[in-house]
């Protein structure tokens, strides 16, 4: 009997083991490997940053002036740009030692402008409106300076640009009807702080 006791109590065991029906085998979920993509950091043009430029360019004729002339120069130029998203404002000071190949004179130029231009990251590209202020030796004239540029982020630290800007004066040692304009394309490298 007690044989049939041991029988019986197996049996209950192992049906009461197998009372939870069949598993499924369990099937772990394929491993997605992460892929990290390099993000270019935001862009901001906001600080102070001052160079040094060199151009080349002509001056128109004035009438019993000067004649027309080609024209060179170098010079320093700081600034201040605030970045505001995709636009960027801000102001410049710049200062040009102008040869006139016509005349074998030198000459000072001094622009104090605006400047609007549009974030595009490693790029800004600007419009700039100005005052400008040229002094010779027998000339102290004060006219508008406008342009376009671009400049080029090497680093945050380096920019490199080209810019085009065009400066007219009127009345030129007060000759009425005597305009003096300038065109200058310049190659610019700045230092941003």
């Amino acid at each position: 009997m007690k044989l049939a006791s041991y029988a019986i109590l197996a049996g209950l065991a192992a049906t009461a083991a197998n009372a939870g029906g069949y598993a499924a085998p369990v099937v772990e979920a394929p491993v997605t490997p992460v892929v990290v993509t390099d993000v270019e950091p935001v862009s901001d043009w906001t600080g102070f940053y001052a160079g040094v430029q060199y151009g080349k360019g002509n001056a128109d004729e004035v009438e019993g002036i000067s004649e027309e002339s080609d024209i060179d120069g170098f010079g320093l130029h700081g600034g201040y740009n605030h970045d505001f998203g995709q636009f960027v404002l801000g102001g410049e000071l710049d200062y040009n030692r102008i040869s006139m190949d016509a005349t074998d004179e030198d000459a000072d130029l001094w622009r104090l402008r605006g400047r609007a231009g549009y974030d595009a990251g490693k790029f800004l590209p600007y419009a700039t409106l100005g005052v400008a202020q040229l002094e010779g030796d027998e000339l102290s004239e004060t006219g508008i300076t406008y342009g376009l540029g671009v400049d080029y982020k090497i680093n945050e630290q380096f920019t490199v640009g080209a810019e085009y800007n065009r400066n007219d004066f009127k009345d030129v040692a007060d000759v009425d009807g005597a305009d003096l304009d300038t065109d200058l394309f310049q190659i610019r490298a700045s230092y941003r702080f």
